[in-house]
């Protein structure tokens, strides 16, 4: 049996002591350590690149009905919490998970943060699907010691071309080219340097760039790469280049300065709906309300995934859910049943882009019941998404641009979000309507 979960080390050799060493202070949650909440305690389950089979699905939802409050609640990484938890629950949880496959190393179950396009092979967008780089990055990850010591907030990113996954900000991006190419990306978004890497070759130049970074971080307080002093930062890709043997980015070809998205127009959030590929299946995407799964919701999507689809799904870092592999027919009456559950299957629905922290009262911090607020403010869907946070930390907030609604003692502050620049915001106080009506506006939604 597992050692159960706790905040502290209960002996040197558990896995708990293991995991509370690694990342200098760093508190991110997991699903050995968990963090306490006004609701109860909650687990992190690390999902790579958000990918679950239907088995793996059920017991997920059996121990948040089991052990929780009866939901799975996604995250900004395509990852689930299990809120509600009590403590003493810890060993059994630990036990399910590791039955599950879903807790492969006790050492590094806080750093297999990795996301991925979720519809990279399905839509015949990007350059051939990600699965042999998902696996092999994870079973590289769990098999370094060194990297046991990443934050919980390190992140990996896994694009098939699409250009998705720039706006997550992820620390290190491998970014499929055609022809077989690839591209390292070392720091968040566009300002990353980009190397080029052999396809073949590229889930292992990730794991080097990764140790690279800890040993130029030096300071495990650092656990991110933008959190890099800037001489450091400037090092770290030709310190990558030497280890991974690569040319350095002085001596890169021109023409190798990074591959392209293969379709800009498709990057971000995929539409909820169906996307039917070369093969002739379809994929479903559906949006979640909220990031979170009911009992109901998620054996709707279990059943699809089982009986319609591939056995498999697959977590958004939209808190949206993708069910691959259905035919036409099974896919049209699929989501008919997944909209009656109450999930997002088209554009048009009033929480399509809507998202918000757990607020009051499950969190201490918060100042609102956020969820009731922006429920209470659903119109027709805008053209920008929203997130609505119960204090300044803002947990789980979406990245690229967005409408960004805070709970402050004055009020619930609007502002437009576009990268790192944030626009002139507004204030509005104690008034509900004139609250709906500015994140409308501020969304590009007309009266």
């Amino acid at each position: 049996m597992l050692a159960a979960m706790s905040a502290t080390a209960d002996s040197p050799g558990s896995p708990v002591a293991a995991v509370a060493r690694n990342g200098g202070g760093d508190a991110c949650p997991g699903a050995l350590r968990l963090h306490r909440a006004d609701d109860g305690a909650l687990a992190r389950v690390r999902i790579p690149g958000g990918v679950l089979t239907a088995d793996q699905g059920r017991v997920l939802l059996d121990a948040a009905e089991r052990l929780g409050d009866g939901a799975l609640h996604l995250t900004s990484r395509g990852n689930v919490q299990l809120r509600g938890l009590r403590r003493e629950h810890g060993p059994e949880l630990s036990e399910l998970l590791v039955a599950a496959g879903l807790l492969p190393s006790v050492h590094h179950e806080r750093a297999r943060n990795v996301v991925a396009s979720p519809l990279a092979g399905l839509d015949g967008l990007g350059h051939g699907g990600l699965r042999s780089w998902l696996v092999e990055l994870d079973a590289l990850l769990c098999g370094s010691e060194r990297a046991a010591a990443l934050s919980g907030r390190f992140l990996f990113g896994l694009d098939d071309g699409r250009g998705d996954m720039t706006a997550l900000g992820a620390d290190l991006t491998l970014l499929a080219g055609p022809d077989g190419r690839a591209t390292l990306r070392i720091g968040p978004g566009d300002t990353g340097t980009p190397l080029p890497v052999p396809c073949a070759a590229a889930p292992r130049a990730a794991l080097l760039a990764a140790e690279a970074f800890l040993d130029l971080a030096a300071d495990p307080g650092i656990w991110r790469v933008s959190a890099l002093p800037e001489d450091v930062r400037a090092a770290l890709p030709a310190e990558v280049a030497r280890r991974a043997g690569l040319l350095p980015p002085a001596e890169r070809p021109a023409q190798a300065e990074q591959a392209s998205p293969s379709d800009p127009a498709a990057a971000g959030a995929p539409a909820p709906g169906a996307v039917t590929g070369p093969d002739g299946r379809t994929a479903l995407h559906v949006g979640v309300p909220m990031g979170r799964l009911t009992g109901g919701r998620w054996r709707a999507l279990l059943e699809t995934a089982e009986h319609h689809g591939s056995g498999e799904l697959r977590c958004t870092p939209w808190r949206g859910v993708v069910v691959p592999g259905l035919g036409a027919a099974a896919a049209r009456q699929a989501l008919d049943s997944l909209a009656g559950a109450g999930l997002v299957t088209g554009a048009g629905s009033p929480w399509s882009g809507v998202g918000a922290c757990v607020g009051r009262p499950g969190c201490a911090k918060s100042l609102a019941d956020v969820r009731a607020e922006a429920e209470a403010a659903l119109g027709p869907a805008g053209r920008l998404p929203v997130y609505w946070s119960g204090c300044e930390r803002r947990c789980g907030h979406p990245h690229g641009e967005w409408i960004d609604v805070v709970a402050t003692p004055e009020g619930r502050r609007i502002t437009h979000v576009r990268g790192d620049t944030r626009a002139t915001p507004v204030t509005v106080r104690d008034d509900p309507a004139a609250l709906a009506a500015a994140v409308a506006a501020a969304r590009g939604i007309r009266a």
